[in-house]
């Protein structure tokens, strides 16, 4: 069975680096341009973690797809924050702090993927660390939303994803707790 694609995979596409500069359903603060859509890259990466989340491999088929990836291997670090968080208030708390924290960009020496991202130049490096802060925000409270839902304690069925880790890579250096 293949690994699920974004379907905002797209020639035309803007880019920072080679990731897909995407249009979000937002309401944070950042320099992603805002949309109406029904589904963006969020709920893409939602909708397909716990699918994608088995494969080792994963062929990527466009800039969309790298954004995919990385919303992905966050969305597995804040699986792991939200399973330790007592209730859904100090859950959101959890996963802005974990999304504004500092973290490593392509072409840095902490970031996993290196070999598959472009290192973004000159003033595209801050466009991109403010655009991925912004991603992080926006999966952060959505994934809150998902795993509690109307519950003050998170949901077996998506804490269980915890130990798994997306092409065996993590977005959190080693020896560092989330």
């Amino acid at each position: 069975m293949p690994a699920y694609h974004s379907k905002l995979n797209s020639d035309d596409t803007p880019v920072i680096g080679n990731i897909a500069f995407l249009p979000l359903r937002t309401t944070v603060k950042g320099p992603a341009p805002r949309t109406e859509s029904e589904e963006d890259i969020i709920d893409e990466t939602l909708n397909f973690f716990k699918a994608n989340v088995f494969f080792k491999n994963y062929e990527i088929k466009g800039t969309a797809d790298r954004l995919l990836i990385y919303l992905t291997l966050y969305a597995t670090d804040c699986i792991v924050k939200l399973q330790k968080s007592p209730n859904k208030n100090q859950a959101l708390k959890d996963m802005y702090s974990l999304a504004i924290s500092r973290f490593s960009l392509p072409g840095e020496a902490g970031f996993p993927l290196n070999a598959v991202y472009a290192k973004p130049q000159g003033n595209d490096v801050e466009k991109m660390r403010s655009y991925l802060t912004q991603c992080r925000q926006e999966l952060g409270q959505r994934m809150v939303e998902k795993v509690f839902g109307n519950s003050d304690t998170p949901s077996k069925w998506w804490t269980c994803f915890s130990r798994r880790k997306f092409m065996d890579k993590t977005l959190t250096p080693l020896g560092q707790q989330i």
